[in-house]
């Protein structure tokens, strides 16, 4: 029976919240993508440096361990993005037509920090299932700022809204994926935790910096740079409350 209420919570936590996100990002926020930028740059941030990665620290990853980890990430996603921009030149000579290299990443950052959700559901299932419902709601409340910034990138890099949701939604699956690998083995899966969120963090704080920012500084003119700053800030306080809700 515990297994059913980890499969039905996490299923819940993630399709909730892709729904709920892209009830926004698809309708109200579409037509604003561009500008959403900024918005999305503070989220992956934010939700980065001051919660995924001190998470991996509360949960015993050391924090030298914690550095060389969130290098290594880095390192892999810079090699990740050559390898498709090879792939994208090679097939726009060739006239077809493939995905932005951050729209993998994006898919890849999200779907490892959903899993550690999962497993984190379990692990509260196995503890008590009023505690397992709490911390699936919590999540919920966590993932929808973080989907909302997935969205816009993912709209950014054009790719379509029924592609930007199926997108997401997959990513979402891997919340299922380690909720049941959490009721499987948690002790193994919770020794991965640390190591996951660290790798997701490089993720984010890779699409962040060298992905988004660039693309703030095409536009540098005072009220553009004004606006940008006023999104960030709106992405940073969003992903502070969702952490505090978290």
């Amino acid at each position: 029976m515990t297994l059913l209420w980890i499969i039905l919570a996490t299923l819940a936590g993630s399709v909730a919240s892709v729904i709920l996100a892209a009830t926004l990002a698809l309708s109200l926020l579409a037509r604003f993508a561009d500008k959403m930028v900024a918005f999305s740059v503070g989220v992956l941030l934010s939700f980065a440096l001051t919660d995924i990665l001190p998470e991996a620290v509360h949960h015993g990853l050391e924090i030298d361990q914690a550095g060389w980890t969130l290098l290594a990430g880095l390192t892999g996603f810079f090699l990740l993005e050559k390898l498709a921009l090879w792939r994208h030149d090679h097939a726009s000579a060739q006239g077809l037509t493939t995905d932005q290299p951050q729209v993998a990443m994006i898919v890849i950052g999200d779907g490892m920090h959903n899993f550690v959700d999962g497993v984190l559901i379990a692990a509260a299932f196995l503890t008590d299932t009023a505690l397992g419902w709490s911390t699936a709601l919590a999540v919920l409340a966590h993932e929808i700022p973080q989907e909302v910034s997935d969205f816009m990138v993912l709209l950014g890099a054009g790719v379509s809204r029924a592609r930007a949701l199926a997108l997401n939604a997959l990513s979402g699956a891997a919340m299922t994926l380690g909720g049941v690998l959490g009721w499987f083995a948690l002790d193994h899966a919770q020794q991965a935790i640390p190591v996951i969120l660290a790798l997701a963090a490089s993720s984010f704080i890779y699409i962040a910096v060298a992905d988004l920012v660039p693309e703030l500084h095409r536009r540098r003119t005072f009220n553009n740079s004004a606006l940008q700053l006023l999104l960030m800030g709106a992405g940073v306080g969003i992903a502070q409350l969702a952490s505090h809700l978290h």
